[in-house]
């Protein structure tokens, strides 16, 4: 199949837009910045500071496809790049991210077979879109030009911009976990998935497990040769919990190429993080934190989102037998719970969201008193500010996912403790667990170890707090998200270099 070449030497593919499109006044299009500095699409846009003429695609909704065409839109921020949108419709959306991808892809790759769902994928349209995604970065690309694909829901793109356009370096960067080979041979799919992402020069994950689970996968599923391993990198912790590994697979051999294997965890941006920190602004919301939810209590803070992966009713549950056993705690300790809402109609994060409810209010009303409610619930999405307010108020940040690709929460929070105490409380379930030395790591599954943690955190002395956070802040300084962007592009350089 023929496709037009284009002029970009970089293209990256998201499926969601780099500012969020909004209308001014007087009805005109503008496009609004995203406050997060942490969020991966600043970190992603970035990019295109230093690199000329470069594209991002993404998807816009649209009525009907038959009517509409690839949008290209001339951005100038961070320079100028141009936005490519393809056009999908509702049907295509939801079919696509909301059913194939959040009921048969996402409860796979967090190791949940029972939530998986299968009936209602639509793999047709799932191909579909991610053809439309490949031939847009085909028809955008210069020759010989690089392309980075980012997630799961554009597992298919790489397999086929390889076959319309063998010239082009294709990198791949999974930001979920990726399960062992018994757990994704569940997909009825998992053959073309593999193959796909057999077709890149550089396959990314965030931490060597994940890395190695991909290549039995491949190994096993599809007979890719894996290079020799070797130790993995000096930031990993090699043994001791539940995610680490002591060695990985470099490299796979398959169909006469190598396809490189790099494990790399998305970092933070402390020094914005730090900055926000001692703003002014900052400051007073973090003294209303101080007035209006701590009054002199600790102060626990848990931030995810309304998903049966995060582990928020364990949680929960581990809290109410805190102040069941230790009375003593009634009256100075609270919870803040920060739990943004998912999208409507997906019904099983909707009744994750109701038993969450539930059991908050249920806790809340066995144990409140005059002048002290033990758990503060939130559903809202929190501005990014005040988000650090509350990390520089925290005493403590509990973090116990059941599963989780990396976790940024629990890095943000060692990069605003900088040089002062606080505890982390965090599930070795989570990529973050085995790069953050210094958090108290704790099983959610076991009832002992969540009870056992929450309460070493409790009475943890101030100079031990020091010392852990010290150790876990140089860590999220040392590799920062401008590091994991250089080390991605530098492998998928050199991968070519040696080919």
């Amino acid at each position: 199949m023929a496709v037009t070449k284009g002029q970009s030497p970089f293209i990256l593919l998201y499926h969601r837009t780099p500012f969020d499109e909004g209308k001014d006044e007087k009805g005109n299009r503008i496009w609004c910045d995203q406050k997060s500095p942490n969020g991966i699409i600043p970190t992603l846009r970035n990019l295109f500071r230093t690199r000329k003429n470069g594209t991002w695609i993404a998807w816009r909704k649209v009525d009907k496809v038959e009517d509409s065409a690839d949008e290209s839109i001339a951005m100038s921020d961070p320079k100028p790049f141009t936005l490519c949108r393809i056009p999908l419709e509702d049907n295509q959306i939801s079919s696509f991210y909301h059913v194939t991808s959040k009921e048969s892809f996402w409860p796979i790759l967090h190791t949940f077979p029972t939530h998986f769902n299968v009936n209602n994928a639509d793999w047709g349209i799932f191909e579909e879109v991610n053809l439309r995604f490949a031939k847009a970065a085909c028809h955008q690309a210069a020759d010989s030009a690089t392309v980075w694909v980012h997630d799961y829901n554009l597992w298919l793109v790489p397999g086929y911009i390889r076959e319309l356009r063998p010239d082009l370096k294709i990198a791949f960067f999974h930001h979920t976990p990726f399960p062992g080979n018994d757990v994704f041979a569940i997909l009825p799919w998992r053959e073309q998935i593999l193959e796909s992402l057999l077709s890149c020069d550089v396959v990314g994950f965030h931490i060597p497990r994940y890395t190695e689970n991909f290549a039995r996968a491949a190994n096993c599923l599809l007979g890719a040769k894996k290079g020799s391993k070797i130790p993995v990198n000096s930031r990993f912790a090699p043994t001791g919990s539940a995610l680490t590994e002591p060695s990985e697979t470099p490299y796979l051999h398959y169909k006469g190429r190598k396809i490189q294997l790099l494990s790399s965890p998305v970092g933070t941006s402390p020094d914005v993080i730090q900055e926000l920190a001692a703003r002014a602004d900052v400051q007073e919301l973090a003294d209303q934190i101080d007035d209006d939810t701590k009054k002199g209590r600790k102060l626990i803070l848990s931030a995810s989102r309304v998903d049966y992966t995060k582990g928020n009713e364990e949680l929960l549950l581990a809290f109410e037998r805190l102040l069941e056993h230790r009375p003593d705690w009634h009256g100075k300790v609270v919870l803040m719970l920060a739990c943004v809402a998912a999208a409507s109609g997906m019904k099983i994060y909707e009744e994750t969201q109701r038993t969450i409810e539930e059991t908050a209010g249920r806790i809340n009303g066995r144990f409140s008193l005059i002048d002290w409610v033990p758990i503060r619930f939130s559903t809202r999405r929190i501005p990014y500010e005040e988000m650090v307010a509350w990390f520089t108020r925290s005493d403590i940040c509990w973090i116990t996912p059941l599963r989780d690709g990396l976790n940024l929460v629990a890095k943000e929070y060692a990069a605003a403790r900088k040089d002062r105490g606080g505890v982390l409380v965090l599930s070795e379930f989570t990529g973050a667990s085995v790069v953050l030395d210094g958090a108290i790591l704790t099983n959610p599954y076991s009832h002992r170890q969540m009870d056992e943690a929450i309460e070493r955190a409790l009475e943890m002395p101030e100079d031990e707090q020091l010392k852990r956070m010290s150790r876990m802040s140089s860590a999220v300084e040392s590799f920062t998200v401008s590091d994991w962007v250089s080390e991605q592009m530098d492998a998928l350089e050199t991968q070519n270099c040696d080919d």
